[in-house]
């Protein structure tokens, strides 16, 4: 048997463990070629609904379908052999009542494999974590900046700057603690709460844009990889220029086969060897 057949996956119940013991290191992931070169640098893999505009080209994660999500999140899953795999629950999937959001929970843990959703909301959708954890789906919650909430926030504005709004969103990281998530993820939020909220919570809080002091922090994919274009967000760093690796594979690809140096009849088939 090799030795990646015997290599375990990372469960929910290990990085709930993870806190105070050691950082959990997460990128988003949404197809298998890139998945399965992630997969053992890290503990995590979120299968974002960001798919919609990093993979799609839409202007935001609003329109991507539980479909759509749960055929992402199957690729991700079958690509993989470490990384905890969890899957975003798309906007107007969860939303409406803890029943609808168990049934489509349902489909992205039985048809798209992940082992657990992530759902963005405050207090009001602390019920809602507490109705899936209570039937055995693993849930982590999203407060701060929460991309689904684009319309209502008036876009993609750091939160918690206010006093007034540092305490709403402690008090909605805390709800979804006390109603089972096993994990938050705190984005866009003030440096200091970031902290206050990591020192406060008994499970593990996974930062972007958010502070050093979280459990964990999660970056999409395509920033660090030099993929998203010029600009990155402030809270990303580029950690590699595959983009330009990409684009000069292809440009010499495209001359070889102008200049007729590729194919060659090496790379054909039913082409004798010289003897």
């Amino acid at each position: 048997m090799s030795v990646h057949s015997q290599a375990k996956r990372v469960t929910v119940p290990q990085l709930v463990a993870a806190k105070g013991e050691r950082k959990i290191a997460a990128l988003t992931a949404y197809i298998a070629p890139i998945a399965r070169l992630l997969d053992e640098a890290v503990d995590m893999l979120l299968v974002g609904d960001s798919t919609a505009m990093v993979g799609y080209a839409m202007p935001d994660t609003l329109s991507i379908t539980v479909e759509m999500m749960a055929a992402h999140s199957a690729a991700v899953v079958r690509a993989t052999r470490h990384a905890c795999v969890i899957a975003d629950m798309p906007f107007g999937s969860y939303q409406q009542s803890p029943a609808q959001a168990f049934a489509n929970a349902a489909t992205l843990l039985s048809a798209g494999g992940a082992s657990g959703v992530k759902l963005e909301g405050g207090q009001a959708l602390a019920d809602t974590t507490r109705f899936l954890v209570e039937r055995g789906i693993p849930v982590l919650a999203h407060v701060g900046l929460m991309p689904q909430y684009v319309n209502t926030m008036g876009g993609f504005k750091a939160q918690g700057m206010t006093e007034a709004a540092a305490r709403r969103i402690m008090d909605d990281a805390r709800a979804h603690a006390q109603a089972g998530a096993f994990g938050v993820v705190l984005e866009g939020i003030s440096e200091p709460l970031a902290r206050e909220i990591t020192a406060a919570l008994p499970i593990p809080t996974i930062g972007i844009g958010a502070s050093p002091a979280c459990d964990g922090q999660i970056l999409v994919t395509e920033d660090i990889l030099g993929l998203s274009g010029e600009r990155i967000p402030k809270f990303a760093r580029r950690f590699a220029d595959a983009g330009q690796v990409i684009q000069q594979a292809a440009r010499d690809y495209a001359q070889s086969v102008r200049e007729e140096t590729f194919p060659t009849l090496t790379h054909c088939f039913g082409v004798r060897s010289e003897q």
